[in-house]
């Protein structure tokens, strides 16, 4: 079965000017283009539209996700991979949900907190290998024990002031502000303050490192992880954009 390239935009809740985007780039050829040049899509097309859209999801560049569909992994078995990413994060936002609702309750009714609950999904030590491999052993025995110090109030503080600024990021990228725009770099000023706070990352001069916050907001575009937190990558490319015009300007 075919369907047109409206069809399609419509059913994966893209554009017709997207799937042109993705036919010109080699990652979404159609199927048949008829008589009248209009563009066709059969199902092996949809499968491979799906992928694009869960890879871009994750947070990868289009030329990244084309070296991905080219690799010659069935389409099947590459899903099946995906679907597992796709569940190790619903079951972690699934815990963060329940730990929220849990201190929501809790506050609501004049209960005590139940701190031992109040951090499922939240644990930083998952990501211990990994900020080893990236900035080293000393950078993550750094962050874990100044982390492990903090009351369960300062914890509370710390991630609520991490929401406010993702909100901000996420508001200013919705009403289209330019990354070099007042707003935004008021807001990468408030993020480099926040980032100054946190111990054993690289710094120059007693101030986070130029190449930190850089590479940093490269991560929030490359991470499904982090991307999803500022809505999705292409917010996070306007985070990271920002973020790259402070560095250039005050570091």
């Amino acid at each position: 079965m075919e369907r047109s390239i409206q069809d399609v935009a419509r059913l994966a809740g893209t554009t017709s000017r997207a799937l042109r985007h993705y036919g010109q780039l080699g990652l979404l050829p159609p199927s048949r283009v008829g008589a009248n040049g209009y563009r066709y899509y059969d199902d092996d097309a949809l499968v491979r539209l799906q992928r694009i859209l869960l890879l871009r999801g994750f947070g990868l560049a289009l030329p990244a996700i084309r070296d991905i569909l080219d690799g010659g992994e069935h389409p099947a078995a590459a899903l099946r991979t995906h679907l597992g990413q796709l569940r190790r994060e619903q079951q972690r936002i699934g815990q963060q949900i329940e730990s929220v609702l849990g201190t929501v309750r809790s506050l609501e009714r004049g209960e005590p907190l139940m701190a031992e609950n109040m951090f499922d999904g939240f644990d930083h030590t998952e990501y211990k290998e990994e900020v080893e491999q990236r900035w080293g052993a000393d950078a993550y025995a750094a962050g874990d024990s100044w982390w492990r110090v903090k009351s369960d109030a300062e914890r509370k503080d710390y991630a609520a002031a991490a929401k406010r600024l993702a909100d901000g990021w996420v508001a200013a990228a919705s009403d289209g502000e330019r990354p070099e725009g007042p707003r935004a770099q008021e807001l990468a000023a408030r993020h480099f303050e926040w980032l100054s706070e946190a111990p054993g990352i690289p710094r120059e001069g007693g101030r986070p490192a130029k190449d930190y916050v850089i590479g940093l907001g490269e991560m929030y575009v490359a991470d499904p992880r982090f991307s999803a937190v500022y809505g999705g990558p292409e917010k996070a490319g306007f985070v990271r954009d920002a973020l790259r015009a402070y560095a250039d300007a005050n570091l």
